[in-house]
């Protein structure tokens, strides 16, 4: 059924473009399904065959979930359940067939524990965190837990709607491959979105007390860097010493339609990851038509695998303020003629601050498709490197004809740097740009085509758009990745995906017109599974 419904939302589609649970639901004081007083809807019309669930589940939240009655789409009509303000203790959403939970405005995840977890005789032990109007003692240690197949979508009201999980609590969102957890938009919800509907609501912002740069407040020579959520008009703090730091798991999740602006030139992405650490978990995650970067992520020490951003305005993944980061197995699909940078790793200005930027990007397939444009805008190569960044290229495939592939811009006393190994390129003629203290030779040189397996002349045969075909194939994969850090697997294959065998990233993904992953349910449609 969902492949059928997929192929008739793509059929309708086309015409459009041509003018046509969990058992555990139970709370203190109350269990089952909580029946509110229905406010009266004001429904779409509908072909689809949902109907709404009776109520909305008891979560353990103060003020628990608000019916909002229902909402109708081309899936059918759902029941609308809509987050407190502030999640404060423990809960979990359940997956309840015919319900959608709702994010009105910013919903925090308990609240900012501040810069450290509190012990005895601890300077922060005493610290108060306030938010969503209520003040609690640090640490709240909250963990939202929500279930497989559960959809979320974000309603902006006063202010953008996004999920802050402050310092000090988690996140668990884990879906299966069978029923990944959807966050997305109002839009799509009701079926008013196409293959260009972007920035709908804010996104996930995961806070954490990994170490930072270009601080807000304090110092990177003190140890006390902390650093704002960029135009958060309420204080959404991140930064610590803590590079273990777990805010959660995020795994086989999209996110849809999001890039919000908080404010004037800052916008949230579908997954904004500030200062998380290597305890945290992030697996098959799909960023979706982000009016911003498919995902960004500001220090601490990041580890992620099956990461997959599809269509995002700005830069498909974007690194920055001392992030030590280890990803592998990334599909960077950016839309014909749109988007920046494939990659846009910087430091934000403050090339003298330590810990430098430290990442390696393994086993990755990058790919601006556009016949006959340049599309990556104002970091002018389909890769920009700058400001205190060190980073390592490995097992890759850039796919960018009518780009300029690597930017390296020096500035700083120690400017940033690049490895590559067995990584190859598809680019314009130029392929190299250098600015500040580099010139084009400079980036050449240190990318190093012809050494170390790389090349910047190479012709691609990928098929389907991202999967290895004969040329891809025959290149030897770095046998050294593992040496670089033990989260990496020993990959015997460049790029994403190895072959017409490999689909790891089918099943759980959404299909539009830049990729499709053969999931059979469009990014336009709603799982009704």
């Amino acid at each position: 059924m969902k492949k059928i419904h997929g192929l008739l939302v793509l059929g309708c589609s086309a015409l459009a473009l041509s003018g046509c649970g969990a058992d555990d639901i139970s709370s203190p004081g109350g269990g089952g399904v909580i029946v509110n007083p229905t406010p009266t809807p004001t429904p779409t019309p509908t072909s689809g065959t949902v109907t709404p669930a009776a109520g909305c589940p008891s979560i353990n939240a103060t003020g628990g979930l608000t019916n909002s009655g229902t909402i109708s789409g081309p899936e059918g009509s759902w029941r609308v359940c809509t987050l407190p303000a502030l999640i404060d203790v423990n809960s979990s959403l359940p997956k309840v067939a015919g319900l959608l939970y709702r994010i009105n405005g910013r919903v925090d995840v308990g609240c900012d524990g501040g810069f450290a977890a509190p012990t005895s005789g601890s300077p922060f032990a005493t610290t108060t965190a306030s938010c969503a109007g209520r003040s609690l003692s640090a640490d709240t240690d909250v963990t939202l837990t929500i279930d497989p197949g559960v959809i979320l979508y974000g309603e902006n009201s006063s202010e953008a709607a996004w999920l802050a999980v402050n310092r000090g609590n988690k996140l668990n969102a884990v879906g299966t491959a069978a029923a990944p957890i959807v966050f997305t938009s109002r839009e799509n919800v009701v079926g008013t979105n196409n293959d260009s509907s972007q920035g709908q609501w804010g996104g996930v912002v995961l806070l954490g007390r990994g170490v930072v740069t270009d601080c807000n407040y304090g110092s990177t020579a003190a140890g006390t860097c902390e650093r704002d959520t960029e135009g958060a008009v309420n204080k959404a703090v991140f930064g610590g010493s803590n590079n273990s730091y777990n805010a959660g798991t995020l795994k086989y999740v999209q996110i849809r339609y999001s890039g919000y602006n908080l404010s004037s030139g800052k916008e949230l992405q579908s997954l904004t990851a500030e200062g998380i650490g290597s305890g945290t978990t992030l697996d098959y995650f799909q960023s979706v038509n982000s009016s911003d970067d498919g995902a960004e992520f500001f220090g601490g020490r990041v580890q992620m695998k099956h990461y997959i951003a599809v269509n995002a305005d700005d830069d498909s993944i974007d690194i920055d303020t001392g992030l030590q980061g280890f990803f592998q197995y990334l599909l960077l699909l950016q839309r014909d003629g749109g988007g920046d940078a494939l990659m846009e790793v910087d430091s934000n200005g403050a090339e003298s601050d330590t810990p430098r930027h430290v990442t390696t990007l393994a086993n990755f397939t990058a790919v601006q498709k556009s016949s006959s444009s340049n599309n990556e805008a104002n970091d002018q190569a389909s890769i920009l490197i700058r400001g205190n960044s060190d980073i390592t290229l490995a097992n890759g495939i850039v796919n960018t004809p009518n780009n300029e592939c690597i930017r390296l811009n020096g500035s700083g006393t120690v400017p940033a740097t690049l490895k590559a190994y067995a990584t190859v390129m598809t680019c314009n003629s130029a392929k190299y740009l250098g600015t500040g203290t580099y010139t084009d030779t400079n980036t050449q040189t240190q990318f190093g085509s012809g050494a170390n397996g790389n090349n910047d002349g190479f012709t691609s045969t990928l098929s389907g758009l991202f999967t290895n075909g004969a040329n891809e194939s025959g290149v030897t994969a770095y046998a050294g990745i593992t040496t670089i850090s033990t989260f990496f697997d020993a990959a015997t294959y460049i790029g994403a995906v190895k072959d017409a065998a490999d689909t790891w990233y089918r099943g759980w993904t959404c299909d539009n017109a830049t990729a499709n992953f053969g999931s059979g349910e469009l990014c336009t449609a709603l799982p009704t599974a």
